[in-house]
């Protein structure tokens, strides 16, 4: 096979750039004009793109519509939202272009981010830290009176990719009762699984101790758990949120934890991000934002240079792409 043209605007830090020079010796690696360090996310055209035949980063959803030359684009991001476009699809599959996300690079971190949520609640850290940076008091007997065992209680996973299905794993030492919920049930589910809509998902999520929002941000998704689904949920319910902030009605949300109907809320992400300092989800009772940090670890940017190689190798060998988007 010839040399191919392989674009970047993936934002890596030296260990990982060197690993992708390495990786691409026998190819042209051309960085966006910005530079190797070009910030991502969709942004702006570049030229060099409309020459090359691989895309690794966040080439602009816009300029992949008119790239005859590209063949395969790697996400260096597990979702892939500005992507999902029936126009954009189109194009890509007219001329046989491949796309991929990077979800198996963020699976494992992710699912330990929510059994860490799950975790500090059930054990009632919030209030243990609270105390640790205010009063200093000894409030061992309400700590204790609160705390919670995870065995026996039921969760429900919303949207049903690879974090779910590494967060079932991660709690099967826990004796947890774990049910899915997703839009097409594909039946290889380790797990009960129900379609979204369907009187037995909404009995799931109205029986369930936790609920887990894993959805991708799209037209579809856009405010699924609304108040009359949030309304739904059992009292006490504790709900998470690792998927895309636009898929929660945070106002709704918020009601129901300074209500009381709903025992907590952890959310990894929001609407907008970054969520502003005066927005009142911060001071919200029982409500903990992190980041947009589940994803993240020390070789993030390392994992994600040798996901994107690999699929490069599995492009040249005819293999089937890992992570790639039907």
């Amino acid at each position: 096979m010839e040399p191919l043209v392989i674009w970047s605007n993936a934002k890596l830090d030296d260990a990982a750039r060197a690993a992708l020079t390495e990786g691409t010796r026998a190819h042209r690696l051309v960085f966006a004009s910005g530079g190797p360090v070009a910030p991502a996310g969709s942004g702006a055209a570049d030229a060099a793109l409309a020459e090359a035949d691989v895309a690794f980063g966040q080439p602009a959803p816009e300029q992949l519509l008119s790239t005859p030359r590209l063949r395969f684009i790697q996400l260096n991001s597990a979702g892939y939202g500005p992507y999902d476009r029936d126009d954009l699809r189109g194009a890509l599959a007219a001329r046989g272009a491949r796309l991929a996300k990077s979800s198996l690079v963020y699976d494992e971190p992710c699912a330990e981010h929510v059994l860490t949520f799950m975790l500090a609640h059930a054990r009632d850290l919030g209030a243990a830290f609270a105390n640790a940076r205010g009063p200093h008091a000894w409030p061992q007997q309400a700590i204790r009176a609160r705390a919670r065992r995870l065995d026996g209680q039921s969760v429900v996973l919303v949207g049903f990719g690879s974090i779910a299905r590494r967060l079932v794993e991660l709690l099967a030492p826990f004796r947890m009762k774990v049910a899915g919920v997703r839009r097409r049930v594909a039946g290889d589910e380790a797990v009960p699984t129900f379609a979204w809509g369907t009187p037995e998902a909404a009995a799931a999520l109205a029986a369930a101790d936790h609920v887990v929002d894993l959805l991708p941000g799209n037209a579809g998704t856009s405010r699924a758990f609304d108040a009359a689904v949030l309304a739904t949920l059992a009292p006490g319910a504790v709900f998470y949120n690792i998927g895309r902030g636009t898929t929660v009605d945070q106002q709704a949300l918020r009601a129901a934890l300074v209500a009381g109907r709903l025992g907590g809320a952890y959310l990894d992400v929001t609407d907008p991000e970054p969520l502003p300092p005066d927005d009142p989800l911060w001071t919200t009772p029982r409500c903990l934002v992190t980041p947009h940090a589940a994803g993240g670890h020390a070789d993030e940017n390392v994992r994600l240079v040798r996901h994107f190689l690999e699929n490069l190798a599995r492009l040249e060998a005819g293999r089937p792409l890992l992570d790639e988007v039907s």
